[in-house]
């Protein structure tokens, strides 16, 4: 209130600072002026639909999102509320860059908290100068880092007040089934929140992305755009089996009891890897796709560790998703069911399901 924020501005505040790991007065003003700055910048859907100088483009994705976010609410029983009802163009590739940090010798993100809404893996900015800045300075600590470009965040429906989250131009042109699995993911958030588990909360608006997507592609895209999306999922689905089997074995060196020397030999080794294996898939399989060389090229524990966090418990999730008939509103139960539990005996649910 110091600051001259009304309820709505403080709501978002602390509602950015849930999902970007708040820390500080000096965060939660950037915080704050940040999202206000993009919320400002937005106007309905229906405005831009009815503007004759909106380029047709655009006109055309914002009525594509239009159906999705319908079918989100009446196929995927997602939240019915303002956001996705908007849009803005923020003039910048990126909604947010998020800082994210692992020791030399650990998979485990340096986690940052906030009195109330709990702790995250991960530290957001609005500007990359903000991000870059975090990232020096825990360098300089001897921490492993990557900043990393976010097109969305999520303000888990706490800003529907102020129109709730926006459609940004950083993501509106994606590809048809990568724009819904977006959706549909941000929207997961506003339907279960674990405070202090990013695997969680990540993992399970994975697996909401997934099953949506495909739900959606099935019942409303062209055969061009579902080959598009399999092709895209497709080498997703490779990438994330072949990062996953490094953190596997990393975390197993990590917890071993070898010295500092031989786990630094052995991790340059498997890092090594996982880069060669990475080159044959795209000269074998891809046919030269090189989506994610600028991930591989900065590899390191922190963007493996973060990877985990979205991807580590999302066949559980999945698995629990077919347990409940397919049906979202008892998905939905169950989760919400398993949020309520301590975190040791959540996990351990999880992991035996």
């Amino acid at each position: 209130m110091a600051m001259g924020l009304g309820l709505g501005a403080l709501t978002a505040a602390l509602a950015v600072c849930l999902v970007t790991g708040c820390g500080g007065l000096g965060y939660v003003a950037q915080s704050t002026s940040g999202h206000l700055g993009l919320a400002s910048s937005a106007k309905p859907v229906r405005k831009w639909l009815e503007d004759e100088h909106t380029p047709q483009p655009l006109r055309e994705r914002l009525e594509l999102s239009q159906r999705m976010r319908d079918f989100a609410v009446n196929e995927l029983r997602l939240p019915d509320n303002r956001s996705y009802r908007s849009y803005a163009d923020l003039k910048r590739p990126y909604a947010v860059w998020n800082v994210v940090a692992a020791p030399e010798l650990s998979l485990q993100l340096r986690t940052w908290c906030f009195p109330v809404f709990g702790c995250a893996g991960y530290r957001g900015y609005f500007t990359i100068d903000e991000a870059d800045a975090l990232g020096d300075q825990l360098r300089a600590e001897g921490m492993e880092v990557s900043v990393y470009g976010v097109p969305a965040y999520s303000t888990l429906g706490w800003t529907d007040m102020l129109g709730g989250d926006p459609l940004l131009n950083t993501f509106i042109f994606n590809p048809e089934g990568e724009l819904a699995r977006l959706i549909f993911h941000e929207l997961a958030h506003q339907v279960v929140y674990v405070k202090d588990d990013t695997q969680f909360n990540e993992s399970f608006a994975t697996a909401v992305e997934r099953i949506g997507a495909a739900r959606w592609l099935a019942m409303h895209a062209s055969a061009a755009a579902r080959a598009q999306y399999e092709q895209l999922d497709s080498r997703r689905r490779a990438f994330k089996q072949l990062t996953r089997h490094t953190r596997e074995q990393l975390d197993a060196l990590y917890r071993s009891d070898a010295a500092v020397a031989v786990k630094r030999e052995r991790m340059a080794a498997l890092m090594a890897q996982m880069r060669a294996d990475y080159e044959r898939l795209k000269t074998e399989q891809w046919g030269g796709y090189a989506g994610y060389d600028a991930w591989f090229a900065h590899a390191n524990n922190a963007t493996l560790g973060v990877q985990g966090a979205y991807d580590d418990l999302v066949p559980q999730f999945e698995r629990l998703y077919e347990r409940e008939g397919r049906d979202f509103a008892r998905f939905y139960a169950a989760v919400k069911r398993l949020a309520a539990l301590p975190k040791p005996e959540r996990d351990a649910t999880l992991r035996t399901m």
